[in-house]
Protein backbone atom coordinates (compact mmCIF):
# COMPACT_ATOMS: atom_id res chain seq x y z
CA UNK A 1 0.00 0.00 0.00
CA UNK A 2 1.22 3.65 -0.81
CA UNK A 3 2.57 5.84 2.11
CA UNK A 4 -0.74 8.68 2.57
CA UNK A 5 1.13 11.76 3.77
CA UNK A 6 -0.32 14.07 5.68
CA UNK A 7 -2.67 16.54 4.28
CA UNK A 8 -1.19 19.81 5.27
CA UNK A 9 2.03 18.44 3.52
CA UNK A 10 0.15 17.14 0.26
CA UNK A 11 -1.67 20.41 0.63
CA UNK A 12 1.21 23.04 1.09
CA UNK A 13 3.57 21.03 -1.84
CA UNK A 14 0.29 21.52 -4.42
CA UNK A 15 0.19 25.08 -3.34
CA UNK A 16 4.19 25.57 -4.33
CA UNK A 17 3.75 23.59 -7.37
CA UNK A 18 0.52 24.84 -8.88
CA UNK A 19 1.78 28.66 -7.70
CA UNK A 20 5.71 28.62 -8.05
CA UNK A 21 5.92 25.76 -10.87
CA UNK A 22 2.85 25.77 -13.30
CA UNK A 23 5.36 25.96 -16.26
CA UNK A 24 6.81 22.61 -14.57
CA UNK A 25 3.74 21.00 -14.50
CA UNK A 26 2.86 22.05 -18.21
CA UNK A 27 6.11 20.49 -19.20
CA UNK A 28 5.17 17.28 -16.99
CA UNK A 29 2.28 16.74 -18.31
CA UNK A 30 3.56 16.83 -21.85
CA UNK A 31 6.17 14.37 -21.41
CA UNK A 32 4.02 12.20 -19.45
CA UNK A 33 0.51 11.67 -20.51
CA UNK A 34 -0.77 9.35 -22.92
CA UNK A 35 -0.37 10.24 -26.73
CA UNK A 36 -3.14 12.35 -28.77
CA UNK A 37 -3.53 14.64 -31.31
CA UNK A 38 -5.09 17.37 -28.90
CA UNK A 39 -2.79 19.43 -27.52
CA UNK A 40 -2.78 20.04 -23.36
CA UNK A 41 -3.73 23.23 -22.51
CA UNK A 42 -3.69 23.09 -18.57
CA UNK A 43 -2.22 20.96 -16.20
CA UNK A 44 -2.58 21.42 -12.25
CA UNK A 45 -1.22 18.81 -9.52
CA UNK A 46 -3.92 17.72 -7.58
CA UNK A 47 -2.58 14.73 -5.37
CA UNK A 48 0.51 13.25 -4.51
CA UNK A 49 1.45 9.73 -2.58
CA UNK A 50 4.26 7.68 -1.67
CA UNK A 51 4.12 5.81 -4.79
CA UNK A 52 3.81 9.08 -7.46
CA UNK A 53 2.24 12.69 -8.16
CA UNK A 54 -1.35 13.29 -9.58
CA UNK A 55 -2.57 15.68 -12.38
CA UNK A 56 -5.59 16.95 -13.88
CA UNK A 57 -4.83 17.81 -17.46
CA UNK A 58 -6.95 19.35 -19.81
CA UNK A 59 -7.14 18.43 -23.56
CA UNK A 60 -10.20 19.98 -25.98
CA UNK A 61 -11.57 21.53 -23.13
CA UNK A 62 -12.01 17.92 -21.35
CA UNK A 63 -10.14 16.86 -17.78
CA UNK A 64 -8.31 13.94 -17.54
CA UNK A 65 -6.08 12.82 -14.61
CA UNK A 66 -3.06 11.66 -15.18
CA UNK A 67 -0.76 9.58 -12.40
CA UNK A 68 3.06 9.31 -12.70
CA UNK A 69 5.18 7.12 -10.68
CA UNK A 70 8.01 8.66 -8.71
CA UNK A 71 11.38 7.68 -10.86
CA UNK A 72 13.22 6.02 -8.21
CA UNK A 73 10.20 4.16 -6.42
CA UNK A 74 8.13 4.54 -3.54
CA UNK A 75 8.75 7.24 -1.08
CA UNK A 76 7.91 8.07 2.68
CA UNK A 77 9.56 11.17 3.79
CA UNK A 78 8.48 14.52 2.82
CA UNK A 79 11.86 15.66 1.74
CA UNK A 80 11.94 12.91 -0.93
CA UNK A 81 8.76 14.68 -2.73
CA UNK A 82 11.67 17.65 -4.17
CA UNK A 83 14.05 15.28 -4.78
CA UNK A 84 11.07 13.06 -7.37
CA UNK A 85 9.71 15.79 -8.63
CA UNK A 86 12.99 17.21 -9.66
CA UNK A 87 13.26 14.13 -11.47
CA UNK A 88 10.21 14.06 -12.91
CA UNK A 89 11.08 17.53 -14.48
CA UNK A 90 14.43 16.29 -15.59
CA UNK A 91 12.78 13.52 -17.10
CA UNK A 92 10.68 15.80 -18.85
CA UNK A 93 13.00 18.11 -19.96
CA UNK A 94 14.82 14.83 -21.67
CA UNK A 95 11.84 13.45 -23.36
CA UNK A 96 10.82 16.74 -24.81
CA UNK A 97 14.62 17.93 -26.08
CA UNK A 98 14.03 21.23 -23.29
CA UNK A 99 17.32 22.44 -21.82
CA UNK A 100 16.45 21.97 -17.66
CA UNK A 101 16.65 25.05 -15.17
CA UNK A 102 19.49 24.39 -12.76
CA UNK A 103 18.48 23.17 -9.46
CA UNK A 104 19.39 24.71 -6.23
Amino acid sequence: MSHIFESDVVAAILHHMNDDHAADNMLIARAFASPSDLPITAAVMTDLDGDGGVWQITRAGLPEELRVAWPSGSITERREVRREIVALYDDACDALGEEPRPHD
